[in-house]
Parts: C-alpha cells; sequence; structure tokens
C-alpha cells in the first residue's frame, strides 16, 4: 500500500485517538477533584471552576473552528489543537494553585474545541458517501467509551498515584498524535479566504457561555432565583446572534443549512435524544452509589458493561443500516433506548448483578447505533461547499447539547425529590428510578420527528431502499 493509502486509512483513526482523548479528559477529571482541591487548599465545589471554564471555553470557541480550518488548512489547524491540548495537559498537572489550573483549563479547552471539530471535518472531506457510515461509526465510537472508562480510570489514578496523572495521561497520546498528523494527514487544497464574522464570533461566545453558565449553576446549586436572569440574558443574546447570523453574507453559524431536511432532523431531534440518551454516564453511578451502596469503583466497573455495548454493534452498523435504513434505524433504536431508560428505572439494590450489567449493555448498544447514525446521516445530502459550515453548526449544539443532558438529569432528580415531599438534600434510590423512567417517556416523542423522515433518506450511504 502507497503511502497515500496508508494515510486514506490512518486518518479516521488518528482522528477518533483525538476524539478519545478530549472526551476521557473531560470525564476523568470529575473523580479527581476532591484530591485536587486538597493540593490547592479550597473545596471541592470550589474546584468545580476547573470543569467550567473548560466547557465554557468549548463553547466560545468551537464555532471558530471551522473558519480557521478553512483559513489556514485543516491539518495545520488539527495538528495545533492537539499540540496545544498537550502542551495545556501538561500546564495542568504542573500547576499549584487554583488560579494556575484554571489558566491552564482555558489553554486546553481551547486547543479541544478545534482538536474535535476540525478533526470530523477531516474526515467528512476525504471520506467517500459509500463509506461514510462506517468510518463514522469507527472515529465515534471511543468518544462514547470515553465517558464510561473515565470515572473508574480517574479513581484508579487519583486513588493509587497522583490526580496529576489524570493530565499526565494525555501527553503520550499527544505527542503521538502531532507525529501522526504530520505524516498521515495531507495538506488540504484551495484555502478560503473569506472574511472573519467578528460580531456573530462575539455575540455567539458571549450566548453559548451564558447558557453554559446556566447549565453549570443549575447542576451544582440547583434552580434558583438567579437562573431567571441567566435564561432571560441568554434568550436575547440568542436572539440577537440569530437574526445577525441571517444578515451576514459569511455567518460564523450558518443556520440556513438546517434546511436540508436530513441536517435539519437529525440536528435538532438528535440533540433532543442525544440530551436523553446522555445523562446515563452522569446519573447511573450516582443511582449506583447513593441509592444502591455501592461504592465508586464497582459502580464503574458496572458502566464497563455499557461500554461493551458501545463496542459490540459497530462492527454491524453497516449492515443493519442496509437491512433496515437510516429512518428505520432510528425509530426503532430510539424505542430501545426509552426501554433501556425504563429498565434503568425498575433497578433496585436487590437486583442481581447479572441483570443489572445486561440492562448497561442495552443501553451501550442503544447509544452507540443512535449516535453513530445521527452523525452518519446529519452530513449526507449536505454538499462539498457547505461542509465545513454543518460540521461547525453540528459540533456547537452537539457541544451544548451534552451539557444541557447533565443540567437535565439533575432538575428532574430535584423535581423527583420535591414531589416525595421530603425536605432534603441528598436523592434516595426511588428518586433516581423515577427520573430514569421520566428520560425514558420524553425520549419517546423524538419518534413524532424520525418519522417524518423519507424512508430512502440516506440510501446513498445506506444501500438501503424501499
Amino acid at each position: 500500500m502507497n503511502n497515500k493509502g496508508l494515510s486514506k486509512h490512518l486518518q479516521p483513526l488518528i482522528v477518533a485517538t483525538a476524539f478519545f482523548m478530549e472526551n476521557l479528559d473531560g470525564t476523568v477529571i470529575t473523580t479527581a477533584l476532591p484530591q485536587m482541591a486538597i493540593t490547592f487548599g479550597i473545596s471541592a465545589i470550589d474546584a468545580s471552576i476547573g470543569i467550567t471554564s473548560y466547557l465554557i471555553t468549548l463553547a466560545i470557541f468551537i464555532p471558530i473552528s471551522g473558519w480557521l480550518a478553512d483559513r489556514f488548512g485543516s491539518r495545520l489547524i488539527f495538528g495545533s489543537a492537539i499540540g496545544i491540548f498537550t502542551f495545556a495537559s501538561a500546564l495542568c498537572a504542573l500547576s499549584q494553585g487554583i488560579e494556575e489550573f484554571v489558566a491552564a483549563r482555558i489553554l486546553q479547552g481551547i486547543g479541544g474545541a478545534m482538536m474535535v471539530p476540525v478533526g470530523r471535518l477531516i474526515v467528512l472531506r476525504t471520506t467517500p458517501k459509500t463509506e461514510l457510515a462506517k468510518t463514522i461509526a469507527l472515529i465515534t465510537w471511543p468518544g462514547l467509551a470515553a465517558p464510561i472508562i473515565g470515572p473508574p480510570l480517574g479513581g484508579f489514578l487519583t486513588t493509587y498515584f497522583s490526580w496529576q496523572w489524570v493530565f499526565i495521561l494525555n501527553i503520550p497520546l499527544g505527542l503521538i498524535g502531532i507525529l501522526l498528523v504530520s505524516r498521515f494527514i495531507r495538506n488540504d487544497g484551495e484555502k478560503e479566504h473569506r472574511p472573519l464574522d467578528w460580531l456573530g464570533f462575539a455575540l455567539t461566545g458571549i450566548t453559548l457561555a451564558t447558557i453554559i453558565s446556566a447549565l453549570e449553576s443549575i447542576t451544582n446549586s440547583g434552580i434558583t432565583p438567579d437562573i431567571g436572569y441567566y435564561v432571560l440574558l441568554a434568550l436575547v443574546l440568542c436572539i440577537i446572534a440569530t437574526r445577525h447570523a441571517k444578515k451576514h453574507v459569511s455567518p460564523i453559524l450558518d443556520f440556513s443549512i438546517l434546511r436540508i431536511p436530513s441536517f435539519g432532523v437529525t440536528v435538532m431531534s438528535g440533540s433532543f435524544v442525544r440530551i436523553l440518551i446522555g445523562v446515563t454516564p452522569f446519573l447511573a453511578p450516582l443511582m449506583f452509589q447513593i441509592g444502591f451502596g455501592y461504592s465508586p469503583f464497582e459502580s464503574g466497573l458496572l458502566l464497563l458493561a455499557a461500554m461493551l455495548g458501545n463496542l459490540g454493534l459497530k462492527p454491524m452498523t453497516p449492515y443493519l443500516l442496509r437491512l433496515f435504513g437510516f429512518r428505520n434505524i432510528l425509530i426503532i433504536n430510539v424505542t430501545i433506548s426509552a426501554a433501556a431508560a425504563i429498565l434503568c428505572g425498575l433497578l433496585s439494590s436487590n437486583t442481581n448483578v447479572i441483570l443489572i450489567c445486561i440492562v448497561m449493555f442495552i443501553y451501550g448498544t442503544s447509544r452507540s447505533m443512535q449516535f453513530t447514525c445521527l452523525q452518519t446521516l446529519a452530513f449526507v445530502d449536505v454538499p462539498n461547499d457547505k461542509m465545513s459550515g454543518a460540521n461547525t453548526l453540528f459540533s456547537t449544539i452537539t457541544q451544548l447539547s451534552q451539557g444541557i443532558g447533565v443540567s437535565v438529569a439533575a432538575v428532574l432528580l430535584q423535581f423527583c425529590m420535591l414531589l416525595r415531599g421530603e425536605n432534603t438534600s441528598t436523592p434516595t434510590a426511588i428518586d433516581f428510578q423515577a427520573t430514569f423512567i421520566a428520560i425514558g417517556l420524553l425520549m419517546l416523542l423524538s419518534l413524532f420527528s424520525f418519522r417524518k423522515l423519507d424512508p430512502n433518506t440516506g440510501s446513498i450511504v445506506s444501500g438501503h431502499t424501499q
């Protein structure tokens, strides 16, 4: 195989590794917060600013990733992003105070904001439509596995080594990634010299930062009177940013792409599903520990069954798409995902561990299939000249939906505690169970949108026609 052929096959693997590194970093840190707080001489709640600052930075800089890739070339931006992320990881490990740590996390967020969207853009630009499903499946599963591997890995490293190893882990991965990018990622051809929409970038960044701040506040402190001000400000800014985007010749976020039926339905309804499916890695460990009395390590091991589900279905994805088509798969799979959430709500401390693992496995398989289908179908009808804008919009909404998911879980959990009528700040098993059942029922609402898709939508990728 010549170097060009080898490059073509290695590109998705290189991007998948970057996806894994970024997603792992976002989840592994949570278990290290208590030890980091001791090092910095602050409370664990105050140490969570390291997570918040990272998420806000992602929200601000993801929208500009597409413009940078078009202007300077995706290989340069992708390799630079990995370099920035790796360097910032080293700074995080070397931090002696919370101020240094937050500054390092902001720098790390800038790298992460470029790394994932531009990596996906490289794959979208170099992969034929007929091979898109297989390639998207390859780059998706490491990102799906990371939130499940993260908590137990973070607990292991923090317990038996130190919290610094959570970030040191990124350094060899990043250095290998930079080497592989320089050798196997091809240079872009003609660069686009369109002007940067500075006002749109500012409006979008402030809007997304406000939304993420509100979501983090809800997650950490619950619904308070101050949340209303956040919501009102975010709504006003969102209206202003959207109107600006519609008038600008080359907006930072091109909402006109939502008019493409497969992209619009997949992104909007898909984000609703992503929000609900994505709460399980956050909610399940809490239910296992607080509600059922499992140790953090034991709850982490139970989630590994979901990872096996993630991995097990990937090789079958192209075959199932060819057999049923995107529309039918989305309808069937969202029903299975809803059933898995409801089954989580029927678990208890007396449930056999094997049965819990089976439920987690079902959740993992449905999560894997849904995310792969959504990420593939979103781009099947997008023309090449709109691919960068579509990828940027998709990445921005996806990042926002991940933050919303955790907040939705927190709000539903608090609502269930309120309905129970007990004056306590600690949820019980029944609160978690009711929350999971509510999530499963809400998930079924997306069926109405998916049913509107044409049965032959995405047939050029799936090979399914009827």
